[in-house]
């Protein structure tokens, strides 16, 4: 089960990076995401490890389980610093490309660059870079010359927006890249929480692992009858 929602959790950041992939150039801010699905695939092949060896009570594949966790268990925290490290990033990848991004829009024949403003201007409800106004400086605005912003800026609830500057109150107010930072910064704490959450899964299966070990080297005697399915 673990090791299934590690690999859901890195799918998701995958699939939400996607969407916001033309504001953030560094592309290896994936890495810890990529880590956290390869620790689940290998986690599930692990857990089997692990019921297998404690069904049996085998000192050896117990100790592989408890050692192999204790790897998993240290890359998942190079997962979390990793995620902080990039998270502390986005804001300065953000910054350095947005303005770029919106130089090259083009409304007439949308690009992947245009439609991913489109979308991020729908789904986080702002227009612009720090405002509407912003998209006045753009190429695409001075050649349309009809003092309008994308219909992406228009406010939901309005079927009748032409997204014209002359009713600002018909567009979303706010700037774009702060909110473009905020949801990749909290994309990036789904990792670290996640992270987090299953390392102390992993100390609680050494944990159990060990007093299974200790409990055999204390009593030499004890010993798995196979066939009685009674303990001696």
């Amino acid at each position: 089960a673990a090791a299934g929602i590690l690999c859901y959790v890195g799918a998701y950041v995958f699939i939400t990076y996607d969407d916001y992939d033309h504001f953030f150039e560094d592309v290896y801010t994936l890495i810890p995401a990529v880590i956290i699905i390869a620790v689940g695939t290998l986690l599930f092949i692990i857990g089997l490890i692990g019921c297998c060896a404690t069904i049996r009570e085998s000192r050896c594949g117990l100790a592989t389980f408890v050692i192999i966790l204790l790897l998993v268990f240290v890359t998942e925290v190079v997962v979390v610093v990793l995620g902080y490290i990039y998270r502390a990033k986005v804001e300065d990848e953000v910054n350095h490309s947005i303005r770029k991004v919106y130089n090259g829009y083009n409304g007439t024949n949308p690009d992947a660059a245009s439609r991913a403003i489109d979308y991020v201007q729908r789904q986080l409800r702002c227009c612009g870079i720090h405002n509407y106004s912003d998209w006045e400086s753009t190429a695409w605005f001075k050649q349309t010359k009809n003092n309008s912003v994308p219909l992406s800026c228009c406010k939901a609830a309005l079927s009748n927006c032409t997204g014209s500057l002359t009713r600002p109150m018909d567009l979303y107010s706010e700037g774009c890249e702060a909110l473009v930072v905020k949801k990749l910064q909290e994309i990036m704490m789904y990792v670290i929480w996640a992270a987090l959450a299953f390392a102390a899964i992993q100390l609680l299966g050494m944990l159990c692992a060990c007093i299974v070990l200790c409990r055999r080297s204390r009593d030499p005697a004890y010993e798995l009858l196979i066939t009685g399915g009674t303990y001696a």
